[in-house]
């Protein structure tokens, strides 16, 4: 139980975090980092259902959102080298950090 309660903490942080980038107005502002996030976003909802509905044990959920927490945390450092924007080199490499986490999902929930 303690396990669920720290996975729910963790997506909570992410989604609060989310949230808070979204006022930041980045959303608007390029469509590379848009793209991304969107997808993370995407990602932490399916996370957070698969908690929910029992697919996913406290453990995998905190797992899965550090490592969507850690990318996140790589496209903002990405986007402040430039100017508060990501090169298609740096998208592409965060697609393929998105695309391992989601196929973990759904290996996870499946």
């Amino acid at each position: 139980m303690n396990k669920l309660i720290q996975a729910a903490a963790l997506i909570a942080v992410v989604s609060v975090a989310a949230t808070a980038a979204n006022a930041g107005g980045w959303r608007g502002s390029h469509p590379r980092r848009v793209e991304v996030n969107s997808r993370l976003e995407n990602q932490h909802d399916r996370i957070s259902a698969g908690l929910h509905d029992g697919q996913l044990s406290g453990a995998e959920a905190h797992s899965l959102a550090h490592e969507d927490h850690t990318i996140r945390t790589e496209e903002r450092d990405m986007a402040r080298l430039d100017n508060g924007h990501i090169t298609r080199a740096d998208q592409r490499s965060l697609n393929q950090q998105e695309n391992a986490v989601s196929e973990q999902i759904y290996d996870l929930r499946h």
